[in-house]
């Protein structure tokens, strides 16, 4: 079941999303070569702290999962697409880092991705990164009323084929509100035109996932969390939580 936000609870949405937006900007600002993974997600957690919000992430278990997830911050390293989890493991000069946080504040909640590179990067990585940069500001841009969710799918789709990546099968975005997960999925590829129709008041967390390799397969970690490309080849993820308008998208989780 879908809820549709009214006005007023976008609004209130927007507090998370603002939390999320400067975890992110924190966590990209520590992460240099020789930082862990753990500091990352130590400075995620301090900005919480301030802000008075908690981790929709931390001690989530959906089915899949044989342990709850242990930290604020999914943090993916190279091959690692998304869902890692945060360890003692140092950063290296050229690695390539995907984050995903998320925050509930108010009784609501808000998630986005940021992925870069730490010292320096492989020119490769960078046309990755904006491959998913702009398959995310192509499904926002779709986002509007009376399109469909796959309208939104086709635009991540196509951006991300176009530039000769794959796309890991089966992961996508998904409604958001109340809570992290909510109806409807909103897939990264797809046919135009099907799907739910989209309507004033829903709010989706939309959130390209992209693999140099040009495969769409993944492996999963014996965590049972961090999905990995089976090729060795990098991978990047970008996120934002938008809300559908009548006056066209609105990205809650920006800075």
């Amino acid at each position: 079941m879908v809820e549709l936000k009214t006005t007023e609870s976008i609004d209130k949405m927007r507090a998370p999303g603002r939390v999320v937006a400067h975890a992110l900007a924190a966590v990209r600002d520590r992460a240099r070569v020789g930082v862990s993974l753990l500091e990352l997600d130590e400075t995620a957690r301090e900005v919480l702290r301030e802000a008075g919000a908690s981790s929709p992430f931390l001690g989530y278990r959906p089915r899949f999962a044989p342990v709850p997830f242990p930290a604020v911050i999914c943090a993916s390293v190279n091959d690692a697409i998304v869902h890692g989890i945060p360890s003692g493991y140092r950063l290296r000069d050229g690695d390539l880092v995907s984050i995903d946080c998320g925050a509930k504040l108010g009784g609501w909640a808000g998630d986005a991705a940021v992925s870069f590179t730490v010292g320096r990067a492989r020119p490769s990585d960078l046309r990755l990164i904006e491959t998913a940069e702009a398959a995310l500001a192509a499904g926002i841009a779709a986002a509007v009323p009376g399109n469909r969710i796959g309208d939104i799918a086709h635009a991540i789709g196509t951006v991300c084929r176009s530039a000769g990546y794959g796309i890991p099968d089966g992961f996508g975005g998904h409604g958001i509100g109340r809570n992290m997960h909510e109806d409807p999925g909103v897939p990264n590829e797809g046919p135009p035109g099907r799907g739910m129709r989209l309507r004033p008041g829903m709010v989706l967390a939309i959130e390209p996932m992209v693999i140099a390799g040009g495969t769409d397969d993944y492996s999963c970690d014996g965590d049972g969390w961090t999905l990995r490309t089976v090729d060795g080849s990098r991978a990047a993820h970008a996120e934002h939580t938008v809300a559908i308008t009548d006056d066209g998208p609105r990205i809650l989780t920006a800075l």
